[in-house]
């Protein structure tokens, strides 16, 4: 283990409120009035078949508002992305997803049921006649499979089987079945036929939705990368399968980009790098006319990254994330980082206030990527970096609440950056907590959805 250990004190720190509340107010509001807006078009509900059907009905008025808002949270908005964090807000996309899917299965079973009740027929038989002869119901049908195919491969067990670029372009099939079952809503939904001011509503929150897309997912980055010209100034390996690209362009600052945050990035080689959209954290505060990611090979596209030419294209999308200085709510810092999750974390360690330490988990020595910096920095800055690595068996070094109190005294009263895959995330964040940590002063951002 390696220790650097000065002292010194350091300038106040200023958290930026975070908006979520707000937003998560609005969510449910605007679910609230969709139930308003059955509620004001339904009079007595008699019978099972009545019963079922209303049922039906509120499950596709939700599940509807429901696909403008997944729509929304995939825009890349930067409120939602810069101010609220991008994992927070894949949460949420992923929590609208589950809510999506179920309301929609409800929808089909309960609205069939209902009808089949009513017509005393089969379920089979009223299947049949409601895909095949109402109006806009095989588009919506076709919607229906496209959307439980991305629920299906965005389960966790199913997601760990399969390359993220698969799951990338499935992912994308959202657009697709939104838009074919939009047609059914307007032209069968009993609560917007006939009625201006609900299907004005309806139009406004999916083209609202749309315009988002359009903007923030289409327009910005147009505009970014015809503005700033990305190529790939050099690659350069930082350990075993670990390497660091350096991304040169017209204006970086300009960019308005922190340490801790990170770009979605496309490499335009011919090789594949251009098919997928990737993120990848800043590993250096961003300076002069360059950016720098660091990468570990784990799938086909960041198996690439160390092929690439220099002067290859670059395109990029962002600055995304809250993983910045802003979240900082206490003069003493701890960054714990796992693997390649060290990226962000090393460049919150050169820009960080206040008294800062880094304790940095890795295997072995020889898979300590950036490990000359973080020592360089921490004599720079009078700080700590310690390494927590496999013993000469192989065994793992103890981070529990226990050690992880004895380590850093006062640990309580810290603000704790931690970066690493899922487990090691998971892990740490129990051991923090029963350190005694609140959980508001744990900082953690993930791409995961």
């Amino acid at each position: 283990m390696t220790t650097v250990d000065e002292r010194r004190t350091a300038p106040a720190v200023h958290p930026r409120r975070s908006p979520a509340a707000a937003v998560l107010a609005l969510l449910w509001a605007g679910a609230a009035a969709v139930i308003a807006l059955w509620w004001s078009d339904t009079g007595s509900v008699v019978g099972a078949a009545g019963r079922l059907t209303a049922a039906g009905r509120i499950a596709g008025l939700l599940c509807g508002y429901s696909c403008a808002v997944l729509v929304g949270l995939m825009a890349r908005v930067p409120l939602l992305e810069v101010r609220i964090g991008s994992d927070r807000t894949a949460r949420w996309h992923a929590m609208a997803g589950r809510y999506t899917l179920c309301l929609l299965v409800a929808h089909v079973v309960l609205i069939v049921a209902g009808y089949a009740a009513q017509d005393h027929a089969s379920l089979v038989h009223e299947t049949a006649d409601v895909v095949l002869h109402y109006p806009e119901m095989l588009k919506a049908t076709a919607g229906t499979v496209l959307l439980l195919a991305v629920g299906i491969t965005s389960v966790r067990a199913v997601r760990r089987r399969t390359a993220h670029e698969f799951w990338y372009y499935v992912h994308l099939l959202t657009y697709a079945a939104v838009f074919l079952a939009f047609g059914h809503q307007l032209a069968l939904g009993n609560d917007l036929a006939g009625r201006p001011a609900a299907t004005a509503f309806w139009y406004a929150l999916y083209l609202g939705a749309a315009a988002l897309v359009l903007w923030f997912r289409i327009l910005v980055p147009v505009r970014l990368n015809l503005r700033h010209r990305l190529r790939v100034h050099s690659v350069r390996q930082e350990a075993p399968g670990v390497h660091s690209v350096i991304v040169q362009g017209r204006r970086i600052g300009e960019l308005g980009a922190r340490a801790g945050q990170f770009f979605r990035w496309r490499f335009l080689d011919g090789d594949g790098t251009a098919w997928t959209s990737t993120p990848y954290s800043l590993s250096a505060p961003p300076g002069g006319d360059r950016l720098r990611i660091t990468v570990k090979a784990l799938g086909d596209h960041s198996a690439a990254v160390p092929l690439l030419r220099p002067g290859t294209r670059v395109w990029a999308e962002g600055p995304y994330g809250s993983f910045t200085a802003d979240r900082a709510t206490r003069h003493r810092v701890l960054l714990i980082a796992a693997g390649v999750g060290v990226t962000p974390l090393r460049a919150l360690f050169e820009t960080l206030p206040g008294e800062v330490t880094l304790l940095y988990r890795a295997r072995t020595a020889g898979d300590l990527a950036l490990g000359g910096e973080l020592e360089a920095i921490a004599h720079r800055r009078g700080a700590r970096v310690l390494y927590a690595l496999n013993g000469p068996r192989g065994e793992r070094p103890d981070l529990t609440a226990q050690s992880l109190r004895a380590a850093f005294p006062g640990l309580a009263g810290h603000d704790v950056y931690l970066c690493g895959p899922h487990g090691f995330a998971r892990e740490l964040y129990g051991a923090l907590r029963a350190a005694g940590v609140p959980d508001r002063r744990i900082h953690h951002e993930s791409f995961e959805l």
